[in-house]
């Protein structure tokens, strides 16, 4: 009887164990998504949900137009907004005559039509939420132009914001520990532009875009060993939206695409070959109809614009396929045009050496893309979709020869969506140097690049009639300007936090 006692309080003893055992690895994978949580709320007084800008405005106006006029004709719309924000450019850029389509006599928008269509859920439940308080006698107008609206689409863009740094730490975690994945989300997330775009300039494509390319490469790598129908029609549908939000954000496909070569070039060396080989196109073919079908939106859309279904002349027009300032996009030690590259005189920037550049204003985005050296050996798949990713990024920047500077935005923020390589990278080195530095140092460091994007932002936003950092980076008073920055911030935190329009022109 004795022995019976103790077998069972021994087997007793070992599902505890195991329980507990699998309770602290719940509680450890929680830690990381609850952490990133609790930091974007406590981020949110910070918002400053308004449709101000010309990108915003070309972004929103679909989504207004539409609902309330039925059509796509911005003219009304464009100039409510340059009512709205006249210090804004709209009626200077928007508005030129030069702007309305000869073959359609409308005003163009080079905005791509996804953002929108990712943002209508939120946008039609503001205008119900709406026409109910009106109803219960709320003085809201209910026109597309009111808080509600403006502010749906907003909160929207940081969502999905949100939604991408989850999928980017459930993509890491496959890679590193818990404490690694946390410390690189956190870090690319708050001294990257995400942050500001996220929550300063909200209604830009740039977070919902990053949710949809981590959402692409996530069910990209997650079904890479046995792939299913339900997982190409889902690449087809993100793929189609990433594209319709950023146009650019189509080169993504090549990963798909050059996957599917390799695929066809195994196939070769099989004896069973011809069974395979159909196997591989049914999917292809069911991918590339449901890719084209989800495209459609933006094709009927530039049709309407513009009188044919392709891109306007603003859009196209900036193009240079050799890519005069690709290196610039990194670092713009020379702003002129490459040497292999024979560029007009309008691809010739008019900025200075060292004021524009991605690894210059973050530069927290070097050792991110050094610690991606090291993803080669543990998963060469992921690491050429990723490096091949950020180069495709890189060189499409640098294609646009007039505007790859981004002269009057914050930072780089054309990089943006490439974030998941980043995390992946700066993950992955700080698994490596961990055990020689020791985690106060790697927190100590992670906090200076996050201080360097909070002084960056502060003086882009708070003291730009000062610093035009807007303009570039202008060495030497910068390094000036941010350490001033905390300094000039104590006496407008309370305008900060409480009284948001006190500094914002047309808040």
């Amino acid at each position: 009887m004795a022995d019976r006692h103790s077998a069972v309080r021994r087997h007793l003893q070992r599902a505890l164990r195991r329980i507990t055992d699998h309770t602290r690895r719940l509680a450890g994978d929680a830690s990381g998504p609850l952490a990133l949580l609790a930091l974007a709320v406590a981020l949110l007084p910070l918002a400053t949900p308004r449709v101000y800008a010309t990108d915003e405005v070309q972004y929103y106006v679909y989504l207004r137009s539409l609902r309330f006029d039925g059509d796509l004709n911005f003219a009304n719309e464009y100039r409510r907004f340059a009512e709205l924000n006249p210090h804004a450019g709209v009626a200077d850029s928007l508005l030129q005559p030069d702007r309305i389509r000869e073959a359609t006599g409308l005003y163009g928008n080079i905005a791509p039509v996804g953002s929108a269509m990712m943002w209508a859920p939120w946008f039609l439940l503001a205008d119900l939420a709406t026409q109910v308080a009106r109803w219960f006698g709320a003085p809201i107008a209910a026109d597309g132009y009111s808080w509600p609206y403006l502010a749906s689409v907003c909160y929207a863009s940081m969502v999905y914001g949100l939604l991408g740094l989850l999928l980017c730490y459930r993509l890491v975690r496959r890679l590193v520990g818990t404490a690694a994945a946390t410390i690189s989300v956190v870090t690319i997330w708050l001294a990257t532009p995400l942050v500001f775009y996220m929550y300063v300039q909200m209604p830009f494509a740039h977070a919902t875009g990053f949710f949809l390319t981590s959402a692409f490469l996530s069910v990209w790598h997650e079904t890479r060993a046995a792939r299913n129908w339900r997982a190409w029609i889902a690449l087809a549908v993100i793929g189609a939206l990433m594209t319709m939000t950023r146009e650019q954000l189509g080169l993504f496909l090549a990963i798909p695409l050059v996957e599917a070569l390799g695929g066809y070039l195994r196939v070769l060396r099989r004896p069973d070959r011809g069974v395979d080989w159909l196997r591989l196109l049914r999917r292809h073919v069911v991918f590339a109809g449901v890719l084209l079908i989800g495209l459609t939106p933006q094709l009927v859309v530039y049709q309407v614009l513009n009188g044919a279904p392709r891109p306007a002349g603003e859009v196209s027009g900036k193009l240079n396929l050799c890519s005069p300032h690709a290196i610039d996009t990194l670092v713009d030690y020379d702003p002129r045009p490459t040497r292999w590259c024979v560029a007009d005189a309008q691809y010739v920037a008019r900025t200075p050496a060292w004021s524009r550049g991605a690894l210059l204003w973050s530069p927290v985005l070097l050792p991110a893309l050094i610690g991606l050296w090291w993803l080669r050996r543990r998963d060469a798949g992921l690491f050429a979709a990723l490096v091949g990713g950020v180069a495709l990024q890189v060189y499409i920047n640098g294609a646009f020869g007039t505007t790859w500077h981004l002269s009057g935005a914050f930072g780089f923020r054309r990089l943006i969506e490439c974030t998941p390589a980043f995390v992946v990278g700066l993950a992955l080195l700080i698994e490596r140097v961990r055990p020689m530095s020791g985690r106060v140092a790697l927190l100590a460091l992670a906090a200076a690049f996050i201080a360097w994007n909070a002084g960056l932002v502060l003086n882009a936003t708070l003291f730009n009639d000062v610093t035009q950092l807007r303009r570039g980076l202008t060495w030497p008073d910068l390094w000036r300007w941010q350490f001033e920055a905390p300094v000039n911030l104590i006496g407008r935190l309370g305008d900060l936090l409480f009284d948001r329009c006190r500094l914002l022109k047309n808040c």
